[in-house]
């Protein structure tokens, strides 16, 4: 089996990125939004839940992921589904309905016209 091998399944199912990005020049980033501990926090809910590992999620740092008036923001792929969080609930949320179910959580995707 090669990488071009599309019949194979994905190493992971879903992988959700979580922008850390920390600008030291005073512009808006999502570290100033508690962004680390909002990674933190889906990394445990997600091991705890048994998601974590290969054919399953994946929980990664970013750098700048360029939607920056919407932050912070975390993105889940393969769907390409942006969510503007806020609270240890939102990330709960996005945790049980979307990584662990497969379901959107609606109330919380991004703006598509917020960008940097």
């Amino acid at each position: 089996m090669t990488q071009k091998d599309s019949t194979a399944a994905p190493y992971y199912a879903r992988h959700i990125f979580f922008c850390l990005n920390e600008r030291k020049n005073g512009e808006a980033c999502c570290a100033q939004h508690r962004a680390q501990e909002s990674f933190e926090r889906c990394k445990k809910l997600v091991k705890e839940a048994g998601l974590a590992g290969p054919g399953q999620v994946r929980v990664n740092k970013a750098g700048c992921l360029d939607r920056c008036a919407a932050g912070p923001v975390a993105v889940v792929y393969p769907e390409g589904v942006w969510y503007s969080y806020v609270d240890e609930q939102d990330i709960d949320e996005i945790v049980e309905s979307h990584l662990k179910n497969g379901k959107v959580v609606e109330r919380l995707l991004t703006p598509p016209h917020l960008g940097r």
